[in-house]
């Protein structure tokens, strides 16, 4: 019997010692390993916003509500092991001003500056009448992540630099003609300003954010035009 007993322990512990690799998660085929995390870069920038022109002369009239729409594709750098990294990309950031019973002179060959006139100086009364620009705008920032891990949650905050090269400008204005709209469209960037900086900044969590934007530059080229600086404010979404 103390046979039998002593051929049965011998037979139990090699049963014990491979229970006990698989407890502690060595060479057992069954044990998974954990996911591999990576954290969101907030790739893609898209930002909605109000969009009107802050400083402007009292001969320029604007109705209250514009509208900018921006997008962006950056890549982030993080600095080191710190909360703060350095991102940088390219997009397309457009934005429109509707004009309050007024229209811009812009096709005076022989003019050198652009001219708010009233809505009937061309003999037409305009039921709206807007300018709109579009610019390829490369976007800087320095930004901050309470999050590293998964910046998809928690507090974010960011300030940077917009500089654009101007792609196109028009005005369009939509009046009737015997009970039916027309628009007329002049497409013209002989008085804007080829080149455009704006001071940004974006606070929010996880994927949304409230922005703003403030130009630098002006509009119109110098002696082109008034001095117009836009404003813009509004919702930033981003991430992958």
């Amino acid at each position: 019997m103390r046979i039998f007993h002593a051929l049965t322990a011998l037979l139990l512990i090699p049963s014990s010692i491979l229970l006990a690799q698989d407890n502690n998660g060595k060479n057992s085929e069954d044990v998974t390993p954990p996911p591999i995390i990576k954290p969101s870069r907030d790739f893609v920038m898209l930002q909605f916003a109000y969009n009107n022109w802050y400083k402007k002369p009292d001969s320029v009239n604007t109705k209250p509500f514009g509208w900018a729409f921006n997008a962006y594709l950056c890549y982030d750098f993080p600095i080191k092991k710190t909360k703060l990294s350095f991102a940088t990309g390219l997009g397309i950031s457009s934005s429109i001003v509707y004009l309050n019973q007024q229209v811009l002179s812009l096709k005076d060959t022989g003019g050198t500056q652009v001219k708010f006139l009233p809505d009937t100086a061309f003999g037409e009364k305009y039921k709206r009448y807007k300018f709109a620009t579009t610019y390829l705008t490369a976007p800087f920032e320095l930004r901050y992540y309470s999050n590293v891990i998964n910046r998809n949650k928690g507090f974010k905050a960011a300030v940077g630099l917009q500089i654009g090269t101007l792609l196109g400008a028009h005005t369009k204005g939509l009046t009737s003609v015997n009970g039916t709209n027309v628009k007329d469209k002049v497409d013209t960037k002989r008085y804007m300003s080829a080149w455009n900086f704006a001071a940004t900044g974006r606070v929010g969590w996880g994927n949304f954010s409230l922005f703003g934007s403030y130009n630098l530059t002006n509009v119109f080229k110098d002696n082109a035009g008034p001095p117009i600086t836009p404003i813009s404010i509004g919702i930033c979404l981003t991430g992958l």
